[in-house]
């Protein structure tokens, strides 16, 4: 596998040469056009501009950008007709249209004034009044607006709002499209903080915009069965010194406290940048299990509080028009502490009641490390990246469990994880609207977790796991009238071993190792100047998390323990969607389906607990079965019927087969899930709007329990101030008190339960814009941008 990355290596080892300048000579027939761009407004000169030039045929032949005095020179441009395209982020294109001959070689364009463009101006710093959802070719972009992040505090409790996520309030597990196997994304990064504690740990006010990416390209890795989401993070890049600052509070029983600032500093080649959040406060859930089958009562009871703070730093560096060198840091701090309490009460039975108290005191810190290098070529779009990311993740865990009629112990759990991705991306606009793409990757994850306990029942142990996947992808897109097609593939090296250390057991290691091929394809068509239809196929892939093949106890109540499967294979998944997008006055709506085959599913497996002598307490962990498939139909719209009133609204209806063990038996349930969301915008006076929020989620039949309907309301307003630099909201979230998590189970024995939390919460927030320029430096396109291409459970 090792040649075969050489061998690919040597496709990125063209340089793109450069020709020294000699005297015109009689049978050159080049010209030279040139010129100096200046804001209309301001009349300022505007570094880095796009000066595009093309011939008649609107072929681009080549181009460049002005420099810090907004002056350009592009030479070398065949005779001819020749249109000179003006573009800028955040101003209305600019196109000239001029003819080099042999009595006019030199064209001096002079002063060239661009207008600002109003509908760009949004995308830095001012947050959207309201949230809007755009379908690209293979994902959904919800752009995050004052009226998702007046609704949560974190990006848990906004992910709930998103069309096809949902995150178990309990657990915290993020699932899309009903299914837990989805990998999370951080500014296009992974993370080494699991999924449900990264969500709680991300201020909302931080968050630009959420990626739902369904059905990847060959050009991501292909790990997430139903996806990737990709969170993506606040970064400003206007010229000169700006920013935002956001402040809320939030309680029910308890206050909950986040604020976030975001600023940058843009001058000459120097791009600074950066983003801090926090969020404190505590919150407490209770709820209860009625086990029918033996009259006991299990009672359940808990108080978090914790301390996140998320610094993102980072400066880009334009060494020239040709050269850009970017280096960032992301920073997470996390400190937390519970109190839980969990009770068996025996109605019926002559024995005493059973009580369990944790307190748990428990950090972690995550810092990450990204450099990136990327070199244009003289062909606009033809371009090379190279880019580094470097993350660890550091946790400890001070447990402590005390028991009415048994010992008390305590356990102390040390994690530490390392990763490192190198990606080589190269990316080439060929002639006839055709283009390539070719990329190398090596990922390297190393985690080791260290268990000490003083329990009679548990051991000490530890654990060393460590992967390597080693990638190359190629991807082909063409478009033809109004067709459109991207091809492409991804072979991949696994190579995982993972060390199992623990007292009265001989070491066990664990080992696996595949090579795989994931084809990827995609097919649009233009059915009108406003209507598309997409057609889309990816093979993917979930390999075993480390929470579900690691051994070590995850947590316990007295009647379960959740621990993991060492002997996990990893399961595939062939994925196949069909979308419309229709463009309409006011708005647009996207409407398709999906169907996806599944081999050595990956789920939930219950058993006995051997080492409970009474048979009374299960071993909850996870298990691999045969192939199984889903399908389902989901439909989004954002839409502006009136002036004063617009809404986004999604609803989503799929079918699943669950498969895994229950008590020791094979158990398979057929389920059929629908939720609906619409979030609506009142406009009442310029400056004054109102929210309506309203969810409903339909019942959801698992391996252990049947979950009821849930639904939620939720209301606001935001007023803007100070010249539209400064607003105020409030919101009321879960005005009915509707909001928890009720079930049915028959197995492994009949019951009924419900849990609650603060969810009947209302908010404040104050948002301020400073910064006194409108228009933008050059904007890079970051592999993230790039639109072409668990745990939990009851008992």
């Amino acid at each position: 596998m090792k040649n075969l990355f050489i061998a690919c290596a040597l496709l990125f080892s063209i340089i793109n040469t450069t020709h020294a300048t000699n005297p015109k000579s009689p049978d050159d027939k080049t010209g030279t056009i040139s010129g100096k761009v200046l804001d209309a407004t301001l009349k300022q000169p505007l570094p880095y501009v796009n000066i595009i030039i093309k011939n008649g045929k609107d072929e681009v032949l080549t181009g460049g950008i002005t420099s810090e005095d907004g002056t350009f020179n592009i030479e070398k441009i065949e005779e001819g007709k020749i249109i000179v395209s003006i573009q800028f982020i955040g101003y209305k294109t600019l196109r000239k249209e001029v003819s080099i001959s042999k009595n006019n070689y030199n064209i001096n364009l002079g002063n060239i004034f661009l207008e600002e463009s109003a509908e760009s101006l949004d995308e830095v710093t001012v947050v959207a009044e309201t949230s809007t959802i755009q379908q690209k070719i293979d994902r959904k972009v919800i752009t995050i607006g004052k009226d998702l992040t007046t609704i949560g505090a974190t990006a848990s409790e906004i992910m709930n709002n998103l069309p096809s996520v949902n995150v178990d309030s309990q657990s915290g597990a993020i699932s899309l499209r009903g299914n837990e196997n989805v990998r999370v994304l951080v500014d296009g990064k992974p993370t080494n903080v699991p999924a449900a504690q990264l969500l709680k740990q991300i201020p909302s006010t931080s968050i630009k915009s959420v990626e739902l990416i369904t059905n990847p390209s060959a050009k991501y890795n292909p790990e997430g069965m139903s996806g990737i989401i990709n969170i993506v993070l606040h970064k400003n890049a206007n010229i000169g010194f700006n920013g935002s600052f956001n402040v809320g509070l939030a309680q029910e029983v308890n206050a909950n406290f986040n604020s976030s600032i975001d600023m940058n500093y843009r001058n000459g080649k120097f791009n600074f940048y950066g983003n801090y959040g926090n969020n404190i406060g505590k919150g407490r859930n209770f709820g209860f299990v009625n086990r029918l089958d033996d009259d006991t009562k299990q009672l359940f009871y808990g108080l978090d509080s914790n301390k996140s703070h998320l610094y993102k730093i980072g400066v880009d560096y334009y060494i020239n028009e040709k050269n850009t060198f970017s280096v960032y840091t992301n920073q997470n701090l996390y400190n937390g502490k519970s109190n839980n309490m969990a009770s068996v009460i025996f109605l019926l039975q002559n024995q005493p009641d059973f009580r369990q108290d944790n307190f748990s005191d428990y950090g972690n810190n995550t810092e990450t490390y990204n450099a990136s290098f990327t070199h244009d070529f003289n062909k606009e779009g033809h371009k090379i990246l190279l880019e580094a990311d470097y993350s660890v993740f550091n946790s400890d865990e001070n447990a402590s469990f005390k028991f009415n009629t048994a010992p008390s112990y305590i356990d102390l759990v040390k994690n530490n994880r390392e990763n490192i991705i190198v990606n080589l991306d190269y990316e080439n606009p060929l002639k006839n609207e055709a283009k390539l793409e070719l990329g190398l990757e090596y990922r390297n994850n190393i985690s080791k977790n260290f268990y000490n306990t003083t329990s009679t029942f548990l051991y000490n142990s530890d654990y060393v796991y460590e992967r390597s996947i080693y990638s190359f992808y190629a991807t082909f897109g063409k478009t033809l009238n109004k067709w459109s097609y991207q091809v492409g593939a991804r072979i991949e090296q696994y190579d995982v071993q993972a060390d199992f250390k623990q007292d009265t057991q001989a070491d066990a290691t664990f080992t696996d190792e595949k090579f795989s091929i994931y084809p990827s394809t995609f097919l649009s068509y233009k059915t009108s100047e406003k209507g598309t239809v997409q057609l889309s196929f990816s093979r993917r892939v979930d390999r075993p998390g480390l929470e579900q093949i690691n051994p070590i106890r995850e947590w316990s109540t007295p009647r379960i323990t959740s621990v993991g499967n060492p002997e996990l294979v990893q399961q595939f998944t062939n994925s196949y969607e069909l979308n419309y997008t229709k463009q309409i006055k006011g708005g647009s709506i996207t409407a398709g389906g999906f169907y996806r085959t599944i081999e050595d599913e990956i789920s939930r497996a219950v058993y006995y607990d051997p080492q409970d002598p009474n048979g009374d307490r299960f071993i909850l962990t996870y298990d691999n079965f045969d192939n199984n498939s889903a399908y389902g139909f989901e439909a989004s719209s954002n839409y502006k019927p009136l002036k004063w009133w617009s809404f986004n609204a999604s609803t989503e209806y799929f079918l699943k087969t669950v498969k895994g063990v229950v008590d020791n038996e094979n158990v398979e349930v057929d389920n059929a899930v629908f939720n609906v969301r619409m979030s609506n915008n009142f406009t009442v006076t310029e400056k004054l709007s109102l929210s309506l929020f309203g969810m409903f989620r339909g019942p959801d039949e698992g391996l252990q329990f049947k979950r009821k309907t849930m639904t939620m309301v939720n209301t606001g307003l935001r007023y803007t101030f100070l010249n539209e630099q400064a607003t105020f909201s409030f919101s009321y979230n879960d005005i009915l008190n509707t909001m928890r998590f009720a079930f049915d189970g028959d197995r492994p024995y009949p019951s009924v339960g419900e849990f609650n939390w603060e969810s009947n919460q209302w908010r404040i927030g104050f948002n301020y814009r400073f910064g006194g320029n409108k228009y933008r430096a050059l904007s890079r396109k970051q592999r993230d941008d790039n639109e072409k291409s668990g745990s939990g459970g009851f008992i």
